[in-house]
């Protein structure tokens, strides 16, 4: 029961069932979506196992190599499930101190929530837009774990942002064409066509 306990404060246990739950199933993968080391998330699987919270299987891969995939057990599915309900509603209430104005109010929800901000963000339960500009009205840094989870959110949104521009640009690009047609249409009779070789 204690070591239950230790899991339910313990935002990067979360964040590593959280991933598990997304449909990551090796120890690479999980490590590289939720930006913790390896070794960190090894012993984290190895907790959650222990606590059958997650399930692995192994399978073989070519040349004989063994690989575990890890899953999500139904009891780590409720149990994550309850803590995201827990976090969307603390954001929410944060979200509301926020629209208020009171820094005061928000210093301190920050203060006292502050080492489940990574998976907030991770989860998508609260956007970096507000934890960014929260954290400019309160004149406050973002700790590594932050911002980590925040480069990972520029990146997936720079993304569509730069899809998004792309398909501006080349909405500019065709009206900027079709001007240019009726430009070099009126251009035929002064422009750079009148000066020929003759004018010399």
């Amino acid at each position: 029961m204690s070591s239950n306990n230790n899991f339910n404060e313990s935002p990067n246990h979360f964040m590593v069932l959280d991933a598990i739950s997304r449909g990551m199933k090796k120890i690479d993968s999980i490590a590289k979506v939720t930006k913790l080391s390896r070794d960190e998330v090894e012993l984290i699987l190895n907790d959650l196992k222990n606590q059958k919270l997650i399930n692995t299987v192994v399978k073989k891969g070519f040349f004989g190599n063994k690989k575990t995939e890890y899953h999500a057990s139904d009891t780590g599915m409720r149990m994550l499930d309850s803590k995201k309900q827990e976090l969307s509603d603390k954001s929410q209430q944060l979200q509301q101190l926020y629209e208020t104005g009171n820094r005061g109010q928000v210093q301190s929800f920050m203060d006292s929530n502050r080492m489940w901000m990574p998976m907030m963000l991770f989860s998508g339960i609260m956007s970096m837009v507000m934890f960014a500009s929260m954290m400019s009205f309160m004149g406050m840094a973002m700790n590594p774990a932050e911002s980590a989870q925040t480069e990972g959110q520029v990146d997936e949104s720079g993304g569509s942002a730069a899809e998004d521009t792309g398909g501006a640009a080349s909405d500019t690009g065709a009206s900027d064409t079709a001007d240019t047609g009726s430009f070099s249409d009126t251009g035929a009779g002064g422009g750079m066509d009148t000066g020929g070789f003759d004018s010399f």
